[in-house]
């Protein structure tokens, strides 16, 4: 039956709930190989599948773990996911923004692999920050604060864990309908009650199109219908990192300014406006105009920031331990003209060279370390000038700094 299975989707036909079923659970109970999970899931990844496939893969995801429910909690749970980016801190900026709103924030989110940073890791920079809550501990903390940021039960969709681990090595991570099956089956399964999709369309992004993205968005609106949920998509450029820092301690710095109002001037300024306000319109049910001003009022009057120092505190985290390395490498501009690309795949790969980032699960980070730009996209710049700033450790590679602006 394992060969038959794997022999239908090759030939581009669709799989039973009763197939899928028998060769998903059966991977996750050892009872299929890993090469042979590998061949239909490139078979997948080939001839893709249809939504009755989609939904019943999903429903198997969700079915295989513990499914969590948070009606005690007064008000709309609104979740947010990010299919990833260079320098994508938005969680730590947008949580607290739409929890100051009033919109009570249950976050469980992953950890980086590769050349995307994860919100965990970036937690984990800030000492004593405690990622791993209870669902008890989750309650007790958005009851008297209103949000908690936290890493993923262990029980939470392990399907997902174990399938997802296995893409991660045989090329079938870009697959759309395994995109959508694991995004959503753990959006749904952690209790959101309305779910928004930040989907990042460029070279630091699984998806390198907008057709792809569309495709995305339109799938995972389908998948909310079939459980009733709303979802909300956004599509985002990854073409260029997200805001000026990419690294761990970093990046906690930069939402820190963000939130306190001490960058304005930034791409990573408007996807974190456009996303809180997404996300309060959901939660209020309000006009997206009348989201926008509470979302502005909260970041204008400093209640958002507060929030966000309240949340590390409840957590055990001490913000003004935050460091970065002390170690740094200065790139240098070799020519005069403006900016006109600054590559996020190519500023991601630097990162985990300087040691920022994993090419392996095993592989241990250090927060410290990370890149600072100086300019952006449309700056002039002159001969000299300091383009970024590298923080690094003894063990960082720095020869990756070629492509990564283009200046004319």
């Amino acid at each position: 039956m394992i060969v038959d299975i794997i022999n239908k989707k090759r030939l581009g036909k669709e799989l039973s709930y009763r197939e899928l079923d028998y060769f998903f659970n059966g991977y996750l109970n050892g009872n299929i190989k890993d090469y042979q999970m590998s061949s239909l899931l490139m078979a997948i990844c080939i001839n893709g599948m249809t939504d009755e496939e989609i939904f019943a893969l999903t429903k198997i995801f969700i079915d295989s773990g513990d499914i969590l429910e948070f009606d005690d909690i007064p008000g709309i749970k609104v979740d947010k996911h990010s299919t990833g980016g260079i320098g994508d801190k938005t969680t730590l900026i947008i949580g607290p923004i739409v929890a100051a709103c009033g919109i009570p924030v249950i976050k469980m989110s992953g950890r980086g692999l590769g050349y995307t940073g994860g919100t965990i890791d970036k937690l984990e920079s800030i000492p004593g920050f405690k990622i791993k809550l209870t669902e008890n501990q989750i309650r007790k903390q958005v009851r008297e604060i209103g949000i908690a940021l936290t890493g993923q039960t262990a029980n939470l969709a392990p399907m997902d864990k174990v399938i997802y681990a296995l893409r991660d090595v045989t090329g079938t991570v870009s697959s759309i309908p395994l995109i959508a099956s694991s995004i959503m089956s753990k959006k749904i399964a952690s209790g959101a009650d309305k779910i928004l999709i930040d989907i990042k369309v460029g070279r630091g992004a699984l998806l390198s199109n907008r057709e792809d993205a569309k495709k995305l968005s339109e799938l995972m609106i389908k998948i909310g219908e079939v459980y009733h949920r709303e979802v909300r998509t956004i599509i985002s450029d990854m073409n260029t990192p997200l805001g000026y820092k990419v690294g761990n301690s970093l990046e906690v710095i930069e939402a820190v300014e963000v939130l306190r109002r001490k960058s304005v001037d930034s791409n990573l300024v408007d996807v974190c406006v456009e996303l809180a306000t997404e996300m309060v319109s959901m939660g209020k049910n309000i006009s997206k105009k009348e989201a926008l001003d509470l979302v502005n009022s909260v970041l204008d009057d400093g209640s958002a920031y507060k929030k966000f120092v309240e949340l590390v505190n409840a957590q055990g985290g001490d913000l003004t331990k935050v460091s970065v390395s002390k170690k740094v490498k200065r790139i240098k501009s070799t020519s005069n003209g403006v900016i006109k690309k600054i590559d996020a795949l190519e500023l991601g790969k630097l990162s985990v060279a300087l040691g920022a980032g994993r090419k392996s699960k095993e592989d241990k980070i250090d927060y410290t370390v990370g890149i600072k730009l100086h300019k952006h996209i449309g700056d002039e710049v002159k001969k000299g000038e300091v383009l970024a700033t590298l923080y690094i450790n003894d063990k960082s590679d720095c020869s990756e700094i070629n492509n990564i602006f283009d200046i004319k």
